[in-house]
């Protein structure tokens, strides 16, 4: 029982130790961190724009589903009627295409470039090449000959 245990510990822990996972533990942390400055620049700056048209908060705006609709003025809840929030949608939508936007610009594209780069700088006889057509026929014709033959055989039997 004790193997097992130390087995599965041990995978879990080469598991935890390979790249990719602490890279996505680092890629969290570094996303939580980003987030609230996405959300900063669509409250700072998003909301006071689309704010020159309407109220300053994107979330009042809603629509009145099915009415009479009414809201506490002192909470902003909802007692009669059935709003649709379209604005809280709209927010969110602003932030995800803002968050995509910059790491698109900001990391992707910056990465794909520096991969470019260092692949144009690696030499290219790493690489085997790869056989030719005539090469890769020559090859069949030989197997098929040399499975003709047999064993121990060096002449190639008529063709029926």
């Amino acid at each position: 029982m004790s193997e097992k245990k130390t087995g599965v510990l041990g995978g879990f822990k080469a598991f935890l130790m390979r790249g990719n996972v602490i890279d996505l533990a680092i890629a969290v942390v570094i996303g939580a961190a980003f987030t609230n400055i996405v959300n900063s620049v669509v409250k700072g700056v998003i909301n006071p724009v689309v704010g020159a048209f309407g109220t300053k908060d994107l979330d009042h705006y809603a629509a009145c589903l099915k009415g009479p609709c009414s809201r506490n003025g002192a909470t902003g809840e909802v007692t009669k009627g059935v709003y649709i929030q379209w604005g809280a949608v709209l927010s969110a939508t602003l932030t995800f295409l803002i968050t995509a936007a910059v790491v698109y610009f900001l990391m992707l594209l910056p990465m794909k470039r520096w991969q470019d780069r260092q692949a144009a700088k690696a030499p290219a006889e790493n690489k085997p090449s790869e056989p030719t057509e005539i090469e890769l026929l020559a090859q069949i014709r030989d197997t098929l000959i040399e499975q003709r033959r047999g064993p121990g055989t060096d002449s190639v039997p008529s063709p029926r």
